[in-house]
């Protein structure tokens, strides 16, 4: 039998921020586990937890019963933007979401990843920006380092990565069409 060219036995995160104490950590693990991801329906209250460890949340903002967020002190929300049912925000690095952007439910948004080409299996973090106007969909990803630009659409079970554009759709095929932007004016 070959050896494996990852070795588990030897991952070591000795560099890694966590960005806020252990103690904060813990206090926000058991927050999050006994109030913030349950049934209970109510976004004023859960924007009011979010801002208390360090979360930067816009005016309007709707959470969404069983939201799971790591690290509340790396996430920036602006106003009136949605987080959908059961969205995960596993923000190792920083997480920005623009003003009036919609993460549908079951969106993952992943900061973290790890170096396969490295027998240690090193840690790689790298934030997350969603711009303004943007519509995650139903169980689509979002993949380390990504950038959406303004209006960016990721369709149901879609991934987005990289730098998307703004004004584009990205289909679950890997597609990626111009959409179509509709007037508010009657005229």
């Amino acid at each position: 039998m070959t050896e494996s060219p990852i070795r588990l036995d030897l991952f070591d995160n000795p560099d890694f921020d966590r960005g806020a104490s252990r103690l904060t950590e813990a206090l926000w693990i058991v927050v999050q586990a006994c109030l913030f991801s349950t049934w209970l329906p109510g976004s004023k209250w859960r924007r009011a937890l979010l801002r208390a460890f360090g979360a930067k949340i816009g005016n309007g903002v709707v959470i969404k019963p069983h939201v799971s967020i790591k690290f509340p002190w790396r996430l920036s929300v602006g106003d009136h933007s949605w987080l959908g049912e059961r969205v995960w925000i596993d923000n190792l690095a920083d997480v920005k979401i623009g003003a009036h952007s919609c993460l549908s439910q079951g969106a993952y948004l992943c900061t973290g990843s790890h170096d396969w080409s490295d027998v240690k299996f090193a840690l790689v973090t790298r934030s997350i920006e969603i711009g303004d106007g943007c519509w995650v969909g139903a169980r689509a990803s979002i993949a380390p380092g990504a950038q959406l630009g303004n209006g960016a659409i990721i369709a149901m079970n879609a991934l987005g990565r990289g730098n998307v554009d703004e004004n584009v759709i990205v289909k679950a095929s890997g597609e990626v069409v111009l959409r179509p932007i509709y007037s508010n004016d009657d005229g």
